[in-house]
């Protein structure tokens, strides 16, 4: 199978309000919107895209209907403190606070309103323990 293309769909009960979180504080634009989907494109990088669907659309077979859970969306950035500091001036919950990590990650995590998880990352060096777990080749080592 060659992938195409792959993103994320979020399965929600207010496409509008999560449409508008990502866009005012993620900065996606919308490509296509329409009262049960949405399909959201980042301003900075076509790459990078998002989907907002109606949790019960008739289109979700009628097993998998619901809202996202159990998910953690993770935006590699530049400058995770700019972000924080940007996100924090806007009242979105923090929970976790912007750190480094000996796995090498400079990082904070907030949420949408639908309770998905948002880890807003930049990779920075890793301790020597984590390097050693990596696989020979692969990112890090």
């Amino acid at each position: 199978m060659k992938t195409t293309s792959y993103y994320p769909v979020l399965m929600t009960g207010d496409v509008a309000g999560t449409k508008a979180f990502y866009i005012n504080h993620f900065g996606f634009k919308p490509l296509f919107a329409s009262d049960w989907y949405v399909h959201l494109q980042s301003a900075e990088d076509r790459r990078v895209n998002l989907g907002i669907v109606q949790g019960d659309h008739e289109t979700i077979p009628e097993g998998g209907r619901g809202r996202t859970s159990g998910l953690l969306i993770n935006f590699e950035v530049r400058d995770p403190g700019a972000v924080y500091e940007r996100i924090v001036a806007a009242g979105l919950p923090i929970l976790c606070p912007l750190r480094d990590e000996l796995f090498g990650q400079r990082h904070f995590i907030t949420r949408d309103p639908n309770g998905v998880l948002i880890d807003v990352i930049k990779p920075i060096p890793l301790s020597p323990e984590f390097q050693a777990q990596f696989a020979a080749g692969a990112a890090g080592a």
